[in-house]
């Protein structure tokens, strides 16, 4: 059985579990997000999809 989950859902309830259980304060959520959408922008962005995409590979190709 395959299950797809969108990776922002992911990213979504790490964040959501970081406030909560590691108390983690609202504004420095803001801030590294904020800072995503900086890096976006740089000419990091490319080598930071090509790391995210590798690494959701690996991750997909252990569970066969």
């Amino acid at each position: 059985m395959t299950i797809s989950l969108p990776f922002v859902l992911v990213l979504a309830l790490i964040a959501w579990a970081a406030v909560k259980y590691l108390h983690v304060r609202g504004w420095l959520v803001v801030v590294l997000l904020l800072l995503g959408f900086y890096l976006q922008g740089t000419f990091l962005a490319p080598a930071i999809d090509s790391g995210t995409r590798s690494g959701v590979d690996v991750i997909n190709q252990t569970g066969k």
